[in-house]
């Protein structure tokens, strides 16, 4: 059986986590992240900020059936015995006044330690404590966030293009923030400072989203788990039975969005 098949049936995951959906803007892959949801059931799920973007609907108003879908399909997961902890970012900001209440089941927390299945420990938090761009500059950060929005408009324009001479998904976006020397800089030193402070939290693992770049690597004897986004990665991090993590990219092929690429770090790797 063929991975796209196989990941069609329903999954179970002990722990999924997701964060940087970004509902209320152009640019969030909501339908892409409902097939997703209908494949995996979890336990628990970690929303890891910026789930809602606050900063845009504050601007501009947006907000399709599709978005609503998406909290409505987490609200019945919840119904059915999901435990859901929401932990705020920057766009998402306003929950943080709510830290400690729970809303129609789910839970909102500044940060969370998370004990995986094989005894491993993990903090989670959104990250962008450590962006002294959105602490400090903040009409910058809000220039940054303009920016963005304009790659991603891009995107789909140049997706567009390619699908019709029948090539694969590439992304502006990412490709920018790949080469552009000062955005590696600002990744690479976000990294080690998330790291820092799980060190800090005497941890094994440090799990965050806010910069849109998935990635899962040791650095300084510390797993660096980063959830990406579902605007342009559409990935995702999932905690199996055993404790096995993995970091699972819902890709475009041709007109549909399927599994395409899954990876996973194995006990001996992240021991």
């Amino acid at each position: 059986m063929g991975e796209t098949e196989a990941m069609s049936e329903t999954r179970h995951v002990r722990t999924l986590f997701l964060s940087d959906v970004h509902l209320g803007t152009r640019g969030c892959q909501a339908a892409v992240l409902l097939d997703f949801l209908k494949v995996y059931e979890a336990d628990t799920i970690y929303l890891v900020g910026d789930i809602v973007d606050g900063w845009r609907l504050r601007q501009s108003w947006y907000w399709p059936q599709s978005h609503n879908d998406v909290v409505q399909k987490l609200l019945r997961k919840v119904r059915k015995g999901t435990r859901v902890i929401y932990i705020p970012g920057n766009h998402d900001e306003f929950f943080r006044d709510y830290v400690g209440s729970n809303f129609g089941g789910i839970e909102v927390e500044e940060e969370a330690i998370h004990r995986c299945a094989d005894g491993r420990s993990m903090f989670i938090l959104h990250g962008d404590k450590f962006d002294t761009v959105v602490r400090n500059v903040r009409w910058l950060a809000l220039l940054g966030d303009w920016a963005y929005d304009f790659a991603i408009w891009l995107n789909g324009h140049i997706a567009r293009v390619r699908r019709h001479f029948g090539l694969p998904y590439w992304s502006f976006s990412q490709w920018s923030k790949d080469k552009v020397k000062r955005a590696v800089s600002f990744i690479s030193a976000f990294e080690q400072a998330v790291v820092t402070d799980a060190r800090r939290h005497g941890v094994d693992m440090v799990l965050c989203g806010h910069i849109h770049k998935p990635t899962m690597r040791t650095i300084d004897g510390v797993l660096y788990i980063n959830t990406g986004d579902w605007v342009e990665s559409c990935s995702a991090v999932v905690e199996n039975a055993d404790g096995r993590l993995e970091l699972i990219h819902w890709h475009q092929v041709a007109d549909a969005f399927a599994p395409v690429s899954v990876k996973e770090l194995s006990g001996e790797l992240v021991a």
